[in-house]
């Protein structure tokens, strides 16, 4: 991984890695991974919370990546947009899985407590990104609710759990957090 910050690309460079991506220009893959690698094990770390897993969920998402930008739609969202949910998505399914679970239930308990206390790397900078801002502009209610779906892997119905929430209530509030800060990117 690349030591510089990740940074937002202006919308000409953007749209031109993506041609040379859907192209299938291996250079601009490993431009890709440079730019955008760190914002990315930051994301998926916060979520397995484990090194070695981080960077498997992240070399799986590469490739995922690659196989898959035919079908990226820049209609409908950022490049980065796009390239987080399938981050977040693979990290998720990699802490539901059996062999997460049964691997995290065996760790030893000061393991257990260590990789809960790990901050995220010192690469990991939302703030280049805007995400920091963006969801500071939510109300305390729904910004809690975005972090434990979006940044920590919980679903609707863990979230509703840990927040002694109604599920219609989590829902509610995500959609509507959801909704302001699609038009806040925008």
């Amino acid at each position: 991984m690349s030591d510089s910050p990740p940074i937002s690309l202006p919308s000409a460079a953007e749209e031109a890695l993506v041609e040379r991506l859907r192209a299938r220009d291996e250079a601009a893959m490993t431009e890709f991974y440079d730019r955008y690698a760190a914002a990315l094990y930051g994301v998926i770390f916060r979520i397995v919370k484990a090194e070695d897993e981080a960077e498997d969920v992240l070399q799986e998402a590469m490739v995922k990546i690659w196989h898959a930008f035919a079908s990226y739609d820049a209609s409908k969202g950022r490049l980065f947009t796009w390239v987080v949910n399938i981050c977040r998505n693979l990290s998720i399914d990699k802490i539901r899985s059996r062999q997460h679970r049964v691997g995290s239930r065996t760790m030893g308990l000061d393991d257990s407590l260590t990789a809960q206390r790990q901050a995220a790397p010192a690469t990991f900078r939302p703030e280049h990104i805007g995400l920091q801002e963006i969801t500071q502009t939510l109300i305390p209610e729904q910004r809690q609710i975005i972090d434990l779906l979006y940044f920590e892997g919980y679903t609707q119905s863990e979230v509703a759990e840990e927040l002694d929430l109604p599920l219609g209530t989590v829902k509610t509030r995500a959609r509507t957090a959801i909704k302001l800060l699609s038009k806040l990117i925008r």
